[in-house]
């Protein structure tokens, strides 16, 4: 199915297909309140939904996060915690409400899909109604080195990305 022809559920209802977290593509729960938020997609279908003007896209991580280890072309920044200690951003939702507006689709990406969640479900409690976590973040799960980067994940999908 092309990203063009896809049309995201409203949020608390799911297609028949979804069931759970996988790498499928929208993957919203039986009801989002299960969740928190309206479920879960797969990198490379993110990017299909963002290019084609269906969402936008916002990365969460910290702003060395994205200097360090590389950001998305386009994607908005709004940080949900500041700095090596990850001091929660107390404005997060305040300048998500000024970026984005709360009836448009919104996906969120992290570093390995925890951070995104918590936004996702913030945003979704904030009154987004289609509030979406990438699966596996920008750098993906650790692999057995303990490394990121090599499995799963933005980058390892082939997907755009920047550095510095």
């Amino acid at each position: 199915m092309s990203a063009a022809s896809l049309r995201f559920p409203p949020a608390g209802s799911a297609p028949a297909a979804a069931q759970g977290r996988s790498e499928a593509g929208p993957q919203p729960a039986a009801a989002a309140t299960e969740l928190g938020y309206a479920g879960d997609v797969a990198p490379g279908l993110a990017w299909q939904l963002v290019q084609s003007g269906q969402a936008t896209l916002v990365d969460v991580r910290t702003a060395e996060e994205l200097h360090w280890v590389g950001r998305v072309p386009g994607a908005l920044h709004i940080e949900w915690a500041k700095g090596r200690e990850q001091i929660r951003n107390e404005n997060f939702l305040a300048q998500l409400a000024e970026a984005v507006p709360r009836d448009r689709q919104v996906l969120f990406l992290c570093r390995s899909g925890h951070r995104s969640v918590s936004a996702a479900k913030a945003a979704t409690q904030a009154g987004y109604r289609s509030a979406w976590n990438i699966l596996q973040g920008f750098e993906g799960p650790l692999d057995m080195q303990k490394q990121r980067g090599r499995i799963g994940g933005w980058r390892a999908a082939g997907l755009p990305w920047l550095q510095g």
